[in-house]
């Protein structure tokens, strides 16, 4: 008789351990998962950021084709003589339409990635910790 009662504490030992183990496992592949969320949304917020300052780079050079083809209308105007200016302006509407493309995309990308919070990793924690609740209640 004894040795049972001695084992029973040698048991409880172990599966305290192991429990503790287990725990310690599961919160290092979750900080694991919300790093790995993290890191994921922050690069689309880097590419969206990008992909906006291309945006404003495209309008900047469509605004300047503007003003030259402005002066080359004016030009035309003062002095008629051949149209120079209509490439200009074929040129900065081509511009502005990847402008306006890149911007969307731009916008799409930094509202996907913002606010870069572990959701993932949180739903999976919310599912550990009612395990862990309904486990407790069997028992």
């Amino acid at each position: 008789m004894a040795t049972e009662q001695e084992e029973i504490p040698e048991n409880i030992a172990a599966a305290i351990t192991e429990i503790s183990e287990r725990a310690t496992l599961l919160i290092r592949d979750e900080i694991e998962l919300a790093r790995a969320e993290i890191s994921a949304k922050i690069g689309k917020l880097v590419t969206g950021a990008v992909i906006g300052i291309a945006a404003g780079i495209f309008i900047v050079v469509a605004l300047f084709f503007v003003l030259i083809g402005l002066a080359w209308l004016a030009w035309y105007e003062l002095f008629p003589a051949a149209q120079y200016f209509w490439g200009f302006f074929v040129v900065a509407g081509a511009l502005l339409l990847f402008a306006v493309v890149a911007g969307f995309l731009a916008a799409k990308l930094v509202r996907r990635g913002s606010p870069p919070s572990p959701k993932m990793a949180i739903d999976e924690a919310r599912k550990i910790r009612e395990a862990v609740g309904a486990r407790e209640e069997t028992v």
